[in-house]
């Protein structure tokens, strides 16, 4: 019977270790992809939006 628990305790231990490793692997891409590149878009759309504004007062009479 002890080497059944052994093998679930383990087994159950090895999934739980796993399933971290997963879960900070996906947070770091995260970080260090998809959270900069959101950003990029948005520094892009604010620096368009001032564009346009300067492009639209410069013509203004």
């Amino acid at each position: 019977m002890a080497k059944k628990s052994k093998f679930g305790r383990g087994f159950l231990f090895g999934v739980l270790t796993t399933a971290g490793a997963v879960a900070g692997t996906v947070y770091a891409f995260k970080k260090q992809v998809v959270e900069p590149s959101e950003d990029e878009v948005s520094r892009i759309e604010e620096n368009r939006k001032r564009a346009n504004r300067k492009a639209h007062q410069a013509h203004q009479g």
